[in-house]
């Protein structure tokens, strides 16, 4: 059975959901990470980064999101999460998929982790208040350039919808006004409809 490690109001929500959607036999590991428990040597154990999501598989543990909703999809093919029998599409999702992990995960990152990336108090004010600016920035290049409609690669939904959904939740606290989307603000209230979504949302609510 796959074993996902997770914390509510984090990224891991988009492999809670991918796996909800998959049909997945999967048993959830909640962490605190507030509380530190990404940091505890049982965790390091598993996923030596010391982030989460961290899947763990019967051949070994997976991190980093992009990587953990390709494998649902390519494992759960019936699903129909990915098109996987098209290369260059599914290059495009996965290209998709980078650009939230490596651009705009970071962009909101800036907020609450700036410690990553500086030490004097100046610079860390400095990095939460281009917050708002960066990630505006980000979501106008989704909106105008990257989202096909009604889903992120066309017609059909995908593991970078449940990606989408899980950052422009972020949105508010971000400081940004959904609303000056509207491609990605109605992709989010549609997605929050899914029968899977609202599962996994009253899950990690709980």
């Amino acid at each position: 059975m796959l074993k996902l490690f997770y914390a509510p109001g984090s990224c891991s929500l988009a492999s809670h959901i991918v796996l909800e959607e998959a049909g997945a036999d999967y048993e959830l590991v909640g962490m605190d990470t507030k509380a530190g428990d990404q940091r505890t040597p049982e965790y390091l154990a598993i996923n030596p980064k010391g982030r989460v999501p961290a899947l763990a598989t019967d051949r070994g543990v997976l991190t980093e999101t992009p990587a953990i909703l390709a494998f649902v999809a390519q494992s759960y093919p019936a699903a129909r999460l990915a098109p996987l029998d098209d290369p260059f599409a599914f290059a495009q999702a996965q290209a998709f998929n980078s650009y939230l992990c490596a651009t705009v995960h970071v962009a909101h990152a800036h907020k609450h982790r700036g410690y990553r990336w500086a030490d004097a108090p100046e610079a860390l004010a400095e990095l939460t208040r281009k917050v708002p600016e960066t990630v505006a920035a980000c979501f106008r290049l989704i909106e105008d350039e990257m989202l096909a409609g009604p889903y992120v690669l066309g017609p059909d939904y995908s593991i970078c919808d449940a990606y989408l959904f899980t950052l422009a939740d972020w949105l508010e606290g971000d400081g940004v006004d959904p609303r000056q989307f509207p491609k990605v603000h109605e992709h989010r209230e549609r997605i929050r409809t899914r029968p899977a979504v609202r599962k996994v949302l009253a899950q990690e609510a709980a």
